[in-house]
């Protein structure tokens, strides 16, 4: 076996190329203010709604505002070496595609493979969750499911599938199938409705903050806020799922890094304020709760605005869903133009242009598993497979000013390679704080991918077939 094959690499005129090919294109429609809210879509979700009182109860306390500190730094160094990449090779894949032209083909594949793991498993862990909120909602109205069609298959429990798990993921895909354009009216609907209800959080929550619930600021030590921020970074991941869209931005060299980084600025912010104004409302240890904030505004008896959080949460959760889906769909639609998965996965519908028996596909599948598996141990992998990705890409932004010195750059890390660097020690530290059985299960991800790369990706790869007849 040639090692050389697995170390070939796409040059960025072959990426561009692609793109610009008149068949099989994907319809450039989207702005940097529509990548913006695809970037909060993304990233507010369950954890500023759920993961903050677990967080702040456990681990950091009213320090709890340095775990987001720390995550977002992380993540803003990631963020920084994706908005070059994104600048430079416009191609739909993100970490995948950057991989291909800075490590070559089996490094891609590696990175494709944990790229399916977060988008995939994420997305049904998300449709899981979306379902518990909707059900919560409605039993405030004393409406309830059959306990059959509440939750994954548990003979014990008497459940067999989780309905409203299903029913959501089957909109999400009907909407991309739509067109980009149409998702992304949709998420930016959803988007003013959950920010809203965030700031409302905030107005009214900060008259009701008593600073002694802030001593002791740090009850656990820094070891504490390592792990808290290991455990929040989960609220974080989404931004690099603006890098997929790509290839469907005009003008994607301005676009795209205001898209990135825009998007991760705005949620930080919102994630410090409302860290800060939770725990000074109600005293850390009371905070290990499903629901912190919508218990913080219970706790001042302001419960009409409890409910207003619960229509955020499900709001936020649904547009999570909608970019982790569509994020899936333009990896298996990259990986798919290459030939290391089946074709089918990147048709193109002439009308629509968008990938719609790949979106059908992976619609079917997240229904599949949110509505019939339970996933609360994989939904831990997602964590870990994005930090990989950050690594990664971080390395790539370093080789590739080696490898390439001359490529147009519309956006350049500044401080390289030491925002590189610091972007690798980052998430290289929150995985190191993460549970041995997350990283065994992650390896063990691994292995499987590369067993199928050798079956199949290998053999049908467009660029050793390429390389072959030139």
């Amino acid at each position: 076996m040639d090692i050389s094959q697995f170390l070939r690499k796409k040059s960025i005129s072959q990426m561009l190329e692609q793109t610009e090919s008149k068949h099989g294109s994907l319809r450039k429609t989207l702005g940097a203010f529509d990548l913006t809210m695809l970037g909060i879509g993304a990233i507010i979700g369950t954890g500023v709604f759920v993961l903050t009182g677990v967080a702040a109860a456990k681990y950091a306390g009213p320090a709890l505002v340095l775990s987001f500190v720390l995550a977002g730094l992380a993540c803003v160094f990631a963020a920084l070496c994706y908005a070059e990449f994104a600048s430079t090779v416009p191609v739909s894949g993100s970490a995948y595609t950057y991989s291909y032209a800075a490590f070559g083909e089996l490094v891609a594949w590696i990175l494709g493979w944990d790229l399916i793991l977060e988008y995939g498993v994420a997305s049904a862990a998300v449709a899981s969750g979306w379902s518990g909120y909707a059900q919560g909602l409605l039993a405030g109205f004393d409406i309830y499911l059959p306990t059959a069609l509440t939750s994954a298959y548990d003979p014990a429990k008497g459940t067999i599938i989780d309905l409203p798990a299903v029913l959501i993921t089957g909109i999400i895909t009907a909407l991309l199938m739509m067109g980009t354009r149409e998702s992304a009216r949709f998420n930016n609907l959803m988007v003013f409705i959950k920010v809203a209800v965030i700031l409302l959080f905030l107005v009214v929550g900060v008259g009701y903050v008593k600073p002694d619930n802030w001593s002791p600021f740090m009850p656990f030590g820094f070891a504490g806020v390592a792990t808290g921020a290991a455990t929040v970074f989960f609220a974080f991941i989404g931004f690099d799922a603006v890098s997929t869209a790509a290839e469907e931005v005009r003008n994607p060299q301005r676009n795209m890094p205001i898209g990135i980084i825009a998007s991760l600025l705005i949620c930080t912010f919102l994630y410090i304020a409302v860290s800060l104004v939770l725990t000074g409302i109600v005293p850390f240890d009371q905070l290990n709760v499903k629901n912190p904030v919508a218990f913080a505004m219970q706790f001042v008896q302001q419960d009409w605005v409890a409910g207003f959080i619960s229509l955020g949460a499900i709001t936020g959760i649904t547009t999570v869903l909608l970019v982790m889906m569509y994020g899936q769909t333009r990896l298996f639609f990259a990986m798919s133009r290459d030939g290391l998965l089946p074709g089918v996965f990147s048709r193109v519908n002439e009308k629509r242009q968008v990938p719609r028996q790949s979106t059908m596909i992976v619609g079917a599948l997240v229904a599949l598993f949110s509505g019939l598996l339970p996933l609360h141990k994989l939904a831990e992998l997602t964590n870990i497979g994005t930090l990989f990705a950050f690594i990664v890409v971080s390395a790539g932004v370093m080789v590739l000013r080696k490898t390439n010195p001359g490529l147009r750059r519309a956006f350049r890390v500044p401080l390289v390679p030491l925002v590189p660097i610091l972007a690798i020690l980052f998430c290289g530290y929150l995985i190191y704080s993460l549970p041995s059985s997350t990283k065994i299960g992650f390896l063990l991800w691994l292995v499987v991918g590369a067993v199928v790369y050798l079956a199949y990706g290998r053999r049908h790869s467009k660029l050793a077939r390429d390389t072959s007849e030139g």
